[in-house]
């Protein structure tokens, strides 16, 4: 219901607002810019799902031998010690932990092409445990967060727009964003497990902060040891070089395990086509309402508006040109991108407001095209607290920016 809620909102700010545009301000052209950003959006919409369509075959694919071949099943096996305590409600070697694995693999690695694949898989594997077909369940509210909070290791897409741009040091914000993503995460995790009553303080999950914690650690060591053109190039090669590895190693498996591999894949990647169609619908639905939100103006009265309220309390004000990124990212990934590429342009790639954009961007990730896709690819229309959990961790890594980029960044 919340979700619902927040795309009407979308719609009744955006006609108040331009509404008074119009009345107060004589602006004539607004409601014809409304009209149009609807059917721009609508065409983006369908682009995107054509867009995933290959990819979702590819992968769906992939996971397809996987799934025939025993080795998801065996991955799910060895992670239930772990997730078990995350998804309490999934039964113990459930193939939903092996994708669920995969995913998160994917999107801390930053690879993005591969993550939405293995996420719809995950989704699809958890709705056949769902006894209310129309109702989230708690392992797809807490996976669904996961996914929003967008923990990433390597911010390289970031790195590369802040090149682009003429940055003297692209890498200067991989620290910073690291720390954002990570309590970004923790909080949606611990909003998630609050509402869900699941308990934390346990060995397996202690263990696995303490080694994440040690990875992060090694990361930095290693990155601040490393040049920038050293650290963009050997960051995209090991990404790389492990996504074709998990895609031969599959296909390897599946040879060892003597399934047909080729009529494995087909049959997968015909799933993947079925599922870009059905997405549609959600992606034209929330992509309208946010860009006619946008377009209205109303995303520059809530800046403006948070803007008043800090200086108001005599705080510095210095944050609010990168606040157009940071909750724009909620709302669209291209968008969050277009703003944070525009705020550099406008203040300087090396300024504090540059560089606190690429941290608020790389501090979660979009949580309402999550939200829309996932969701949609099985018909989920009661989303429960996802929204809820999912937009508390966007606030917790967009006040983790702030503080962050002051700490780094700040004169």
């Amino acid at each position: 219901m919340v979700l619902n809620y927040i795309w009407v909102a979308f719609f009744v700010i955006a006609f108040v607002v331009a509404l008074g545009r119009l009345l107060l301000l004589g602006d004539t052209d607004i409601f014809t810019e409304l009209i149009n950003a609807t059917f721009d959006s609508s065409k983006s919409a369908f682009e995107i799902s054509l867009g995933l369509t290959g990819i979702l075959s590819l992968w769906l694919g992939i996971m397809k031998i996987g799934e025939r071949s025993g080795m998801i099943g065996a991955l799910s096996r060895w992670l239930s010690p772990l997730f078990c305590r995350l998804f309490p409600e999934i039964p113990n070697g459930h193939p939903a932990m092996g994708s669920i694995f995969m995913n998160l693999s994917a999107n801390m690695l930053g690879l993005d092409n591969a993550a939405t694949p293995m996420g719809l898989k995950a989704m699809k594997e958890l709705q056949e445990l769902n006894p209310q077909k129309d109702t989230a369940t708690n392992p797809m509210v807490m996976f669904l967060v996961l996914n929003t909070s967008g923990l990433i290791l390597i911010p390289v897409s970031i790195m590369m727009y802040r090149a682009q741009m003429g940055a003297a040091q692209p890498t200067d914000i991989f620290v910073p964003t690291l720390i954002t993503t990570a309590v970004s995460t923790i909080v949606g995790v611990t909003a998630v497990s609050i509402a869900q009553r699941i308990n934390l303080l346990n060995k397996p999950i202690l263990l696995l902060i303490g080694c994440i914690s040690l990875f992060f650690a090694s990361l930095i060591y290693l990155f601040s040891r490393v040049g920038r053109d050293e650290m963009s190039l050997y960051s995209t090669l090991v990404a790389n070089i492990l996504l074709f590895s998990i895609i031969l190693l599959f296909i390897l498996w599946g040879v060892w395990k003597r399934i047909p591999v080729y009529d494995s894949f087909i049959e997968g990647a015909k799933e993947g086509f079925t599922t870009a169609v059905r997405i549609i619908p959600y992606l034209v639905a929330f992509l309208v309402g946010i860009a006619v939100f946008r377009t209205s103006g109303a995303m520059d009265i809530v800046v403006d508006g948070i803007a008043w309220l800090a200086g108001a309390c005599g705080l510095d004000t210095g944050f609010a040109g990168a606040l157009p990124t940071a909750l724009m990212k909620s709302l669209s990934g291209s968008g969050a991108n277009g703003l944070m590429i525009d705020t550099m342009k406008e203040y300087g790639a090396d300024s504090f407001v540059g560089r606190m954009s690429c941290v608020a961007r790389g501090a979660s990730d979009t949580t309402f095209y999550i939200l829309a896709v996932y969701f949609g690819s099985v018909g989920i229309s009661k989303t429960r607290n996802a929204v809820t959990c999912g937009l508390i961790a966007d606030a917790a890594g967009i006040l983790a920016a702030i503080i962050v980029s002051y700490a780094f960044f700040g004169n």
